[in-house]
């Protein structure tokens, strides 16, 4: 039996545009272009939005902070990076942001990385050194969002005294979502965090996943919700779909591939292994699955699958993963804007989407017209995810 879900969009805080890997068809970070694509998934229904982290990315925390007061409904799913903040400092922006939002933030605490990033951002700790930092980091934050008085000495870390002020709207705190594919990144999720991510991979790949991840969740007497991170090319054929799937690649040269394969190879992410391992940068190997492409991960970092297909495949291959137990999906299409429309008017309808996730009835012309008059006389036939 199916379950219920929830569906967040993506705000490409990095770059945008019709093209992997290309200047042709970029678009700019700006803010009216985010806002555009912020206003448009809150009123077409999306539960929420994830901002990106890092460098190559306008700092999500400011992002979130300008869109929030520009939307109604629609919540930003914003990372802390324990390593490059203090837990009580994160703990303050987060509390701001969720009273100011209206108890619209969600926490996504990014551990992994570059190492060369990292290096150039004053970390210089091994893969599951930066996992004890988390677990420390984790502790007093979520004491102090908790409205206690935080007293701690780790290994990493101190506390004296520590508390806020201003408590967040949420209660005890904005739910966490956690990504980590390592042993070490499972067992802190475990003991810290609500949401256990992971990135696209073929439906065995993430049942083994979860099923460790279950297993850590179960020796501390909690269970998890289960994400999933995915881009989608949905069209209203599956010929159409692919076409553009290719379209999207079009303008890589083997050059570039190789180039970006090299820098995220040196990455220490168990994730970002079992992503490259999909397909090894080799163009020949990018359907990984059935309607799963692995084209995004030929340059681009963490998340490089996407759902390619009809509304009805893409819709029964989230149903599968819905099956293993995933209840939120963070989707992203190229360009976003576009994409985000594309998507919820071909595949919300088929899908077992929560409350929280559709456009309100209260904003919904319910009883039409739907679409423009024809002739000025004529009132369209209403036909929802037609294809």
């Amino acid at each position: 039996m199916t379950g219920q879900t929830d569906i967040l969009w993506f705000l490409p805080t990095h770059g945008d545009g019709r093209y992997l890997g290309a200047s042709e068809g970029a678009r700019a970070v700006s803010l009216p272009y985010l806002r555009q694509i912020a206003q448009a998934a809150d009123e077409l229904g999306y539960y929420g939005v994830l901002l990106p982290t890092g460098r190559s990315c306008e700092d999500s925390w400011v992002v979130a902070s300008a869109l929030a007061p520009l939307t109604r409904r629609l919540r930003f799913l914003v990372a802390v990076r324990p390593g490059l903040q203090e837990p009580s400092a994160a703990a303050r922006m987060a509390a701001t942001l969720d009273r100011i939002s209206d108890g619209r933030l969600l926490i996504n605490v990014v551990t992994g990385g570059d190492p060369v990033e990292l290096r150039g951002d004053g970390v210089f700790l091994d893969h599951d050194e930066r996992y004890a930092v988390t677990d420390e980091f984790l502790s007093i934050w979520r004491g102090l969002m908790a409205g206690e008085t935080v007293t701690y000495t780790g290994r990493h870390l101190r506390a004296e005294q520590g508390r806020l002020v201003f408590p967040p709207a949420q209660k005890p705190y904005p739910p966490l979502y956690f990504g980590g594919s390592s042993p070490a990144g499972i067992e802190v999720a475990a003991d810290h965090c609500d949401v256990y991510l992971t990135w696209g991979e073929p439906p065995a790949g993430v049942a083994e996943k979860l099923a460790r991840a279950r297993e850590a969740a179960e020796r501390r007497g909690k269970t998890f919700s289960y994400g999933i991170r995915l881009h989608v090319i949905v069209r209203e054929t599956e010929g159409a779909a692919w076409a553009a799937a290719e379209d999207l690649i079009s303008r890589l040269d083997d050059d570039t591939i190789a180039r970006a394969q090299a820098t995220l190879k040196r990455q220490d992410s168990v994730g970002q292994s079992r992503m490259m391992a999909l397909h090894g940068g080799d163009r020949s190997r990018l359907q990984v699955s059935p309607n799963l492409w692995a084209g995004f991960g030929l340059v681009r970092g963490g998340a490089g699958t996407a759902l390619v297909g009809s509304a009805d495949q893409v819709a029964d291959r989230i149903k599968e993963y819905i099956d293993l137990g995933i209840d939120r999906f963070i989707l992203s299409g190229y360009p976003h804007l576009e994409e985000a429309y594309r998507f919820a008017e071909l595949v919300f309808p088929k899908l077992p989407l929560r409350t929280t996730t559709g456009v309100p009835s209260a904003t919904v012309r319910n009883n039409g017209p739907f679409g423009e008059i024809i002739a000025n006389d004529i009132v369209p036939g209403r036909r929802i995810g037609a294809h």
